[in-house]
């Protein structure tokens, strides 16, 4: 079975995007194509760039940068959860992302993205470019959440019917492009 990280991007505190990601690898699940885990950048604790060497040789000296290659290396498919920060991705979901290089290769991925009126759709194109540049395929479909807090009651989130759609859409691309990719990481 295909495996699908679901990464948190935002480690700020009070942040919702633990909610989000519950909701994301709930409806993953359901899907039945993936084994899902959740990964929370908060708890893998990443210091900015710390590695000597650049990280397409993959001769990594820290044990935190070591540990994070095992989790994305071992990933069939992502799903990045992002808010958007100033028109922009969350500087923690940028620093994961470049503290690795091989392990992104021929991967593809998805992206929930929430904030206001956009639903945090600036932040996901601009984390689309990033992630085409490591050789991955980032899916042209966002799941876009407008204005987040409307769809947040107790502390879950209820996505409204074209969220769900959308989230199910984007699964079963992940899955077609997880397999049709997989030769390509021998």
């Amino acid at each position: 079975m295909l495996k699908l990280k679901i990464i948190i991007g935002s480690t700020r505190p009070g942040r919702i995007g633990p909610t989000v990601a519950t909701w994301a690898a709930e409806a993953a699940k359901a899907h039945g194509g993936f084994e899902v885990e959740t990964v929370d950048l908060a708890e893998i604790d990443l210091p900015l760039l710390d590695e000597p060497n650049h990280p397409a040789r993959k001769e990594y000296t820290k044990d935190h940068t070591k540990r994070w290659s095992a989790i994305v290396a071992d990933a069939d498919a992502f799903v990045f959860v992002t808010p958007e920060y100033d028109y922009f991705p969350p500087a923690s979901l940028i620093n994961a992302i470049q503290c690795l290089s091989q392990e992104w290769k021929y991967k593809p991925a998805g992206m929930v993205s929430y904030g206001g009126i956009s639903g945090g759709l600036r932040s996901a194109q601009e984390l689309r470019q990033l992630l085409g540049n490591l050789s991955m395929v980032a899916l042209p479909g966002v799941v876009p959440v407008p204005f987040f807090s409307k769809f947040i009651e107790d502390g879950k989130f209820t996505p409204n019917k074209e969220m769900a759609d959308g989230a199910s859409g984007m699964f079963g691309e992940l899955a077609k492009w997880a397999n049709a990719l997989k030769p390509m990481r021998g």
